[in-house]
């Protein structure tokens, strides 16, 4: 089974790339999401033993505790890390292994900080003008443009991404995105084929 992880940074669309691949027959696995049922189940003891019993309130992860500590203290947020990343591969290694079809995808938004992408054979970056992600977050989230700024900032550039990547969408106008996730599909089903044979 040939894999595809992408990623993208807060605001760019892969999201919405992603749902894309899904229309179009494709499994999808959601790291973040992975994550969040990990931390509530099997990872509970783990983060409580590092991050304190209040990392969890009424028996349900406080992830803006959580997110106030590790997003301003990097040893934090390595130690958070080392205990949810290898636990989300294990967890999508099963997954895939489950799933039918020419390939999956892996959604993260960090593929390439959390080295997950050599858990996968393609990756495809989603990228995006600053200016544009600040306001698609702001009017998601319902926050304010300073901390959208500021979450930018502690993700890896457009640049890096771009560089990294086997391939790259450019979400600007969301009309254009069908056209080149149908593109990407028809590539990866062709080498899925070489990957199996």
């Amino acid at each position: 089974m040939m894999k595809v992880g992408i990623t993208g940074g807060i605001g760019s669309g892969k999201s919405t790339v992603c749902r894309l691949f899904a229309a179009r027959g494709v499994a999808v696995y959601d790291s973040d999401a992975a994550a969040k049922r990990l931390m509530a189940g099997l990872l509970r003891g783990a983060v409580e033993a590092r991050f304190g019993a209040q990392a969890y309130r009424d028996g349900v992860l406080d992830r803006r505790y959580l997110a106030g500590i590790v997003f301003r203290d990097r040893e934090a947020l390595q130690a958070l890390d080392a205990i949810v990343h290898p636990a989300v591969m294990r967890d999508f290694e099963a997954w895939a292994e489950a799933q039918q079809g020419d390939y999956v995808v892996l959604e993260s938004a960090i593929l390439f900080e959390a080295g997950l992408e050599k858990s996968v054979d393609r990756t495809v970056a989603v990228l995006a003008p600053e200016a544009l992600r600040i306001q698609r977050t702001c009017r998601r989230d319902g926050t304010d443009a300073e901390s959208v700024r500021r979450r930018i900032a502690a993700q890896m550039s457009d640049d890096e991404l771009h560089a990294r990547a086997d391939h790259t969408i450019v979400n600007i106008r969301e009309e254009e995105l069908a056209p080149a996730v149908e593109q990407l599909d028809r590539l990866f089903r062709l080498e899925a084929r070489h990957h199996d044979a």
